[in-house]
């Protein structure tokens, strides 16, 4: 099985591994994340499997994964495909992962909607996925493998979501540097857009910055933030629809 993620701050990762772990003793990972990465030199074979994970943002897939994942060539290797959101919706990620993975040349055969905690408001599904998460995750695993085992595809994939896709949020919260950074390049050397100067890393080109959340997630001396009131803001705008918890989904 082969693992290819987007998963800047590591909830969609656990999903995926959860999933292939289930599926299969042997896993190689493709980190979408990683700009040293040249996506356009990797090439699979028919007989390969693998499950093709991202995160929902804004009910859309994130344009840096769509852009490195067009350049992969499946070759017709069957995928599942994942999309991961932090317990509000994620309306037309799906059928647009499903879209983009297929221009890619994979043959998709089943899709699943999964929950972890919410990259910026982290009081909403908060330590998703779960042991709960868990369990139901290894039951799609176990569906998934008999689906395989039997070469049942019939085709008929059906996906809730929209085309044409809904528009892209126009509003990117862009973290911060603060006194407490101490230059370590670590921000810099992990932000998957290269949004960060590695000469100064108090510099973020926001043009290239991404919202994903990574350079606050790593940072050893917790030196970067995001608008507090934006966030606070953000988090008042989806409060209902996060209060419940919302279910993982599988289509096949």
């Amino acid at each position: 099985m082969i693992n290819i993620v987007f998963s800047p701050t590591g909830g969609t990762q656990k999903v995926a591994d959860i999933l292939a772990q289930a599926m299969s003793s042997e896993i190689k990972n493709i980190d979408l994340t990683d700009a040293k990465i040249d996506f356009g030199n990797i090439h699979f074979d028919k007989e390969e499997r693998a499950i093709i994970a991202v995160p929902s943002y804004g009910g859309r897939v994130p344009s840096l994964a769509a852009k490195r994942l067009l350049k992969l060539n499946g070759n017709k290797a069957e995928c599942i495909i994942v999309c991961v959101y932090g317990n509000r919706a994620y309306e037309d990620t799906l059928v647009e992962l499903r879209d983009i993975v297929e221009k890619s040349g994979f043959n998709t055969i089943a899709a699943i909607a999964a929950v972890a905690e919410h990259s910026i408001i982290h009081r909403y599904a908060a330590g998703r996925p779960d042991g709960r998460d868990k369990e139901e995750l290894c039951g799609f695993a176990a569906r998934l493998n008999k689906k395989l085992n039997n070469g049942n595809n019939d085709g008929n994939l059906q996906l809730p979501g929209n085309r044409p896709y809904k528009k892209t949020g126009t509003v990117n919260l862009v973290p911060k540097a603060n006194g407490k950074c101490d230059s370590c390049g670590l921000c810099a050397a992990k932000c998957p857009a290269q949004a960060i100067s590695c000469k100064d890393n108090r510099v973020t080109d926001s043009k290239k910055c991404i919202g994903c959340m990574r350079c606050v997630r790593i940072c050893p001396k917790s030196a970067r933030k995001i608008n507090k009131i934006m966030v606070f803001v953000a988090a008042m705008a989806i409060k209902n629809s996060c209060k419940e918890r919302k279910n993982n989904e599988l289509f096949v």
